[in-house]
């Protein structure tokens, strides 16, 4: 029973266990300079475990002494289980799902890892390349395609009064998705900030900041184009 490969095939391993390193690092930072909550680190954990798992159902079981074994079947249990760390990023805020890319990233990043374990680095490769394709260009198709934009609001509204409870009541009866991310206290104390994103037709977001705008006691707004993803 030999406990330790081949030279020439420990390398062929190490070099696919480097290859998913490199390749699931690059998903990772594309997320990571998207300040998402899964990064790089996440990224290359994902893919190096995915490809240390095929790996070892390839040739762990044979170097004991074992015959022959399925190397599927480790993998099916990878692919079952990396959709318990993908679910971890989604949540829900306002009627807004958030994290569904970051979550299906995770998912290509395992399926990468796992083709680098399963000696198909080209393949890997091809995936790699077209992940960042799709991330990186696709969401300006989908704005251009859905005529939407993005934006987020700051809104200042004086202490007092309903301004407030208006301002919300505003935001939630708009056919625009907007989400509230802060309300904090302006720098000078007398008035409050609210912190609100804005995605859906041009038309409607122009026209809720003008509804906004109209409120009592609403005393400035400012929109900032929001491109992240």
């Amino acid at each position: 029973m030999a406990l330790w490969p081949d030279p020439e095939h420990l390398l062929v391993q190490l070099g696919l266990l480097l290859l998913a390193f490199i390749l699931t690092g690059l998903i990772g930072i594309e997320r990571e300079r998207r300040l998402k909550s899964a990064g790089l680190r996440t990224h290359i954990l994902v893919g190096l475990g995915a490809a240390l798992f095929t790996l070892v159902s390839a040739y762990g079981f044979t170097a004991l002494g074992l015959g022959p074994t399925d190397p599927s079947r480790i993998a099916a249990q990878v692919v079952t289980g990396i959709g318990f760390v993908g679910a971890g990023v989604i949540f829900v805020n306002r009627g807004n799902v958030v994290g569904l890319t970051t979550a299906a990233s995770i998912w290509v990043t395992a399926a990468v890892g796992m083709a680098c374990g399963a000696g198909l680095p080209v393949l890997a490769v091809a995936g790699t390349v077209l992940h960042l394709l799709a991330v990186g260009s696709l969401p300006m198709a989908e704005r251009m395609l859905r005529r939407t934009t993005g934006v987020t609001l700051t809104v200042r509204v004086l202490r007092g009064g309903t301004a407030v409870r208006d301002v919300l009541d505003r935001c939630a009866a708009s056919s625009t998705k907007t989400r509230i991310d802060e309300l904090r206290e302006a720098p000078d104390g007398a008035a409050l900030e609210f912190s609100i994103r804005v995605r859906g037709r041009r038309p409607e977001a122009n026209r809720l900041v003008a509804d906004l705008a109209e409120i009592v006691g609403v005393t400035g707004i400012t929109a900032l184009d929001d491109r992240a993803v």
